[in-house]
């Protein structure tokens, strides 16, 4: 290979990298503390008001302590788990429906659950887009209006990947192009809820913080 060849192909290297790095950057602004709690919190503060009307909350894959970081006056939480007691119910939402009615509740969290969900399941041999019916279902259970706060480790993060038990991973361009208007991807595969995202940020450059408005 000649000179020129050699350029030329050093410039083609070059410009597939810089191409490649497009994907890697974050568009989206980071937190301000890389605190997930305090992040999650400062997105609240910003976008709710507290109201002096009773709230309820639904906490997804809580364990057994569900988070109430808007302060609802009734907490409720749904886990895989078979000891749990209180307000927290249990399901395997891979293949199950929330168990809960719908416009039931004004506010929902999962912290660290999405990443957990797969984007298939197949529940009596039977498929099911499992991520997909997952926000459509946490739009059904939401009252008009209410409320998704998630905190989700995503790509291009580590964090993301290192955990065995993670089979769903998300971008900063997931929940924008894909739940919310005015794009709405998923509504070719059967999404047939709609979100309006109020705010998304990056929070200790891993997590991704996005608090999402129910529109009905």
């Amino acid at each position: 290979m000649g000179l020129h060849g050699k350029a030329k192909n050093f410039l083609g290297v070059l410009l597939s990298l810089f191409n490649q790095s497009k994907n890697l950057r974050k568009r989206y602004p980071p937190a301000s503390s890389t605190c997930r709690t305090t992040a999650a919190q400062e997105l609240i503060e910003r976008h709710y008001t507290p109201t002096s009307s009773k709230t309820l909350a639904l906490d997804l894959g809580c364990g057994t302590n569900p988070r109430n970081p808007f302060q609802a006056n009734e907490l409720f939480g749904v886990d895989i788990r078979s000891d749990l007691a209180r307000n927290i119910s249990k399901a395997d939402l891979s293949i199950e429906p929330i168990p809960f009615n719908d416009n039931t509740f004004d506010f929902c969290t999962a912290f660290d659950f999405i990443e957990h969900i797969p984007r298939n399941s197949y529940p009596q041999g039977k498929p099911r887009l499992a991520f997909l019916e997952l926000m459509n279902e946490i739009h059904r259970i939401l009252k008009p209006g209410g409320l998704l706060l998630h905190c989700t480790p995503a790509f291009p993060s580590k964090e993301a990947f290192q955990d065995p038990t993670h089979v769903n991973f998300i971008t900063e361009d997931t929940m924008p192009l894909y739940f919310c208007t005015p794009h709405r991807w998923a509504t070719g595969y059967g999404f047939n809820g709609d979100y309006e995202l109020l705010e998304q940020r990056w929070t200790d450059n891993a997590w991704l913080i996005g608090l999402m408005r129910a529109s009905k």
